[in-house]
């Protein structure tokens, strides 16, 4: 195993270089962590004192962008780390749905999306500059942050359930401003989560201004549970766009695809600038206490929410008002703490509470309570809608991948695992939606592009030598909704800085990745 100062001599493979030229064979040469140069094979001069990477048969693609991920506090674990880098991931952008460690002291984070990101490891506060700073070296992949919107607005305003006055506005713009100057790619919002739920379109607006100012992008979880209701979230992200003038990007896209590329359209013709991430999967992940608790019990501590949940007048008042019976059946338990329901953990809510004692809603609220609001869960939407209909997505010119994976918990949803592997196993090399040149130009050169990161995304001189070799006919996404924890097939090495993080489909051990910071060179 090489260091970053090494020079290395990537050879015999097709190269996609994410401009959208189809793959061309070259050679790539690498020194001190960038890209020196990208030859005809053999061109590459002396290269006596080289580390050979030999890609005879294979592709060479640029390290892959996970725009929306949830790894921020489990990318220092060796299985998330083998999980991303199986699929080609290099880097990471974490901060996502408004929500994450800082700004603050990681506190609201970890109480209220410990089910989603876990405890953070490293970070006990400064913002987002030590966050950033506390990957370096850590980690064998990037990790780029936006500004959490939800974060930012419980340093100011807590869990209140009502407009910032003027000065808290401005606090909570100085907050974002400072974020951005310490290398955050933009600012996320999450907007059927607490607080990001109670915050109005001209709070967003605002908020947005200075993302505009610093040419970053807002990124948003849309308001209304998308699918049907995609249009209602799309009219208020090209609002808030137009209101502020910043760029917009909207997380985990999904639903009828026609129709989300029709409401894209329109936005583009009203003169905002969108693009979209999404995942190839029918089933979502999230705190079973966003679907079935009224947001009149979310806009406090935790603490304070279990021992309202504990009352036996509202317990009574929310037995009465029982989740549907085949929302119940479509829905499986992927985190239930660390406590007594860990034996849940797989199973649908059904068959759980069937175990529990019968009632489906009373086990809810116990399982709600027994995790401390933790629980999340795997919700399957109904059959229905083809691959059709996710390929009218990723052939999109504004569509880049997303996993949104979460890492916690025995039984998560399998996108972690799987997601760049199956867009590119099923949506490039079966159905062919896209090209190779494409997929490279989807998966790596759009996303690091969009959210300011120019010195990844691309084989190109002067860029980080992150490089995925992947062999087209060995990938494979066996992860599944049974097993999820299950690692890609078909790229067995990848180099972030020039250094193998995985060789021979095994980890090195390496860690040349870290923060990334935006408008970085």
């Amino acid at each position: 195993m090489r260091s970053s100062d090494q020079v290395v001599l990537v050879t015999g493979g097709f190269v996609a270089d994410g401009s959208g030229r189809e793959p061309y064979r070259a050679d790539v040469v690498v020194r001190s962590g960038r890209i020196a140069a990208v030859v005809a094979p053999g061109a590459a001069g002396d290269t006596t004192d080289a580390e050979v990477v030999d890609c005879t048969g294979r592709l060479v693609l640029p390290g892959f962008v996970d725009v929306h991920s949830h790894a921020d506090g489990a990318v220092f674990a060796p299985d998330v780390q083998f999980a991303l880098l199986r699929q080609g991931v290099t880097t990471v952008v974490a901060g996502q749905d408004g929500v994450s460690y800082a700004p603050g002291d990681g506190a609201y984070a970890t109480e209220y999306f410990g089910g989603l990101l876990g405890r953070h490891p490293h970070y006990r506060g400064g913002g987002v500059g030590a966050l950033l700073a506390g990957y370096d070296g850590r980690v064998p992949v990037r990790v780029a942050s936006l500004v959490p919107h939800g974060t930012v607005r419980a340093e100011v305003l807590g869990r209140a359930d009502r407009a910032p006055t003027p000065a808290e506005l401005a606090a909570m713009a100085d907050l974002v401003a400072t974020g951005l100057a310490e290398g955050a790619c933009g600012l996320s919002s999450g907007l059927d989560y607490v607080p990001g739920r109670f915050a109005g379109t001209e709070e967003l607006a605002a908020l947005c201004r200075p993302v505009a100012a610093a040419g970053r992008l807002y990124v948003t979880h849309m308001r209304g549970g998308y699918e049907d209701n995609a249009a209602a979230g799309v009219a208020e992200v090209r609002e808030i766009c137009l209101a502020s003038g910043v760029r917009g990007h909207i997380s985990h896209y999904h639903g009828p695809g026609a129709a989300l590329v029709a409401l894209l359209d329109e936005a583009r013709a009203a003169g905002a600038d969108l693009t979209f991430d999404a995942y190839p999967y029918r089933a979502g992940c999230t705190l079973l206490s966003m679907p079935v608790l009224p947001p009149d019990l979310l806009d406090r501590p935790v603490p304070d929410i279990l021992a309202v949940l504990g009352d036996d007048g509202v317990r009574a008042r929310l037995l009465a008002s029982p989740v549907s019976r085949d929302w119940a059946r479509r829905t499986t338990v992927a985190h239930a703490g660390t406590g007594e329901y860990a034996w849940a953990e797989g199973l649908t809510l059904t068959a759980a509470a069937d175990r529990h004692g019968g009632d489906v809603q009373a086990f809810v609220l116990d399982l709600l309570i027994g995790s401390r609001l933790e629980a999340t869960v795997v919700m399957h939407l109904p059959p229905g809608r083809s691959v059709d209909e996710l390929a009218l997505l990723v052939r999109d010119e504004r569509h880049t991948v997303g996993s949104d994976g979460v890492y916690v918990g025995t039984h998560p949803h399998p996108r972690g695992w799987g997601s760049f592997a199956r867009v590119l196993a099923r949506h490039v090399r079966d159905r062919g939606d896209l090209t190779w040149g494409q997929a490279a130009v989807h998966l790596a050169a759009r996303p690091a592009q969009r959210f300011g990161l120019a010195t990844v995304g691309r084989i190109a001189p002067g860029r980080h030598a992150d490089l995925v070799v992947l062999d087209p006919d060995r990938l494979d996404d066996p992860a599944d909704y049974a097993t999820p924890r299950t690692p890609a097939r078909g790229i067995d090495d990848v180099l972030v800085a020039g250094v193998g993080v995985l060789a021979g489909g095994a980890l090195t051990g390496a860690f040349p990745g870290g923060g990334l910071r935006a408008g970085a060179s």
